[in-house]
């Protein structure tokens, strides 16, 4: 018997609640892993509250990331005690995912832990690193330049947000942090290398189809009219990397920073991204975070702390990464 955060539908309400489960009970899979640390991401908030359609079968153990050590394998890829890495692939929406002490996984999903990153650090940066990293991939692909200007990150306080502040500022560029909570998180974001923090509501009026050209490029974690107003104020020739809704999945812009400015928006996706990236993106992620962002941006709960940590980051209110202590 181990422990879990389970999930149950009655009445068309979702119920989160700490169970004692089977090891017979868990879903089919290659590797058997004994689960270290998960991570709390806005996916999991809103599959925990019930606030969004996330979970496509119940009973169901949320969590999309975890990290922990292999206790058995049929798989020759990896062997028990085997330090491995999950983010994505379904996990947690229709698998069973990190939030248990003991999880079932397809080998295909995994990733052995980088050399040179702790499982609770893996866990501090987790989906929302792996996606913040994969964006600036895209921007540096792009040939957005550190000395082009200002890169402008939107829902900067978030846990993608607050990580590629970071790792802009690791490699060079002048960044401006967006976030709804100047005042709270301003400090937070200097510190992690932003060079100014502007207020969420400077981006929240309508865009018109073209403003005033400010920044080189963009990571948009919001959607929706926050990344019309960065499109139609980004420079010729610059790019944009979107990789969230937060603030809807809507797009009130037009044509015209595409054909008259020869903007490039990229979409970037971490769920389904292929071994070899995720892989890579882990390694350059283990290289360019500095100690001081795991000081700085994460906060640990164990399991009883997860169900009010869900409704906060819902509603906007979590500042970096919240860590899962199994």
């Amino acid at each position: 018997m181990f422990k879990a955060l389970v999930l149950n539908q009655e009445e068309k309400k979702t119920i989160a609640g700490i169970q004692q489960i089977e090891e017979s009970q868990l879903p089919e899979g290659d590797v058997l892993i004994d689960v270290d640390y998960s991570s709390l991401n806005y996916k999991d908030g809103l599959a925990i509250t019930g606030k969004g359609r996330i979970v496509r079968q119940f009973p169901m153990v949320p969590g999309i990331d975890l990290t922990g050590t292999v206790a058995e394998s049929s798989d020759e890829r990896y062997q028990a005690g085997d330090k491995v890495v999950l983010t994505g692939w379904g996990v947690g929406e229709g698998h069973w995912g990190g939030m248990a002490e003991k999880a079932r996984l397809n080998a295909d999903w995994l990733v052995p832990l980088p050399t040179g990153l702790s499982g609770k650090q893996a866990m501090m940066v987790g989906t929302a690193g792996l996606t913040a990293m994969l964006c600036v991939q895209a921007l540096v692909d792009a040939g957005v330049k550190p000395d082009a200007g200002e890169v402008v990150v939107t829902g900067a306080s978030g846990g993608v947000g607050s990580v590629a502040v970071t790792l802009l500022s690791q490699l060079g560029y002048q960044v401006a942090a967006v976030t709804g909570r100047a005042e709270i998180n301003g400090k937070l974001l200097k510190q992690l290398g932003a060079a100014r923090v502007i207020e969420r509501s400077e981006f929240e009026e309508p865009a018109r189809p073209l403003e005033k050209q400010i920044w080189a490029g963009a990571v948009d974690t919001v959607g929706s009219k926050v990344l019309a107003k960065v499109l139609a104020q980004v420079d010729y020739d610059g790019t944009v990397a979107a990789c969230g809704l937060a603030g809807g999945f809507d797009l009130p812009t037009t044509v015209m920073p595409f054909i008259l400015r020869n903007v490039k928006l990229l979409g970037v996706d971490s769920v389904m991204c292929p071994f070899e990236k995720r892989q890579q993106a882990w390694q350059r992620l283990t290289e360019l975070l500095p100690a001081s962002y795991y000081e700085q941006a994460c906060r640990e709960v164990d399991l009883d702390g997860v169900a009010e940590c869900a409704e906060a980051i819902t509603n906007g209110q979590i500042t970096g990464r919240v860590v899962i202590k199994l």
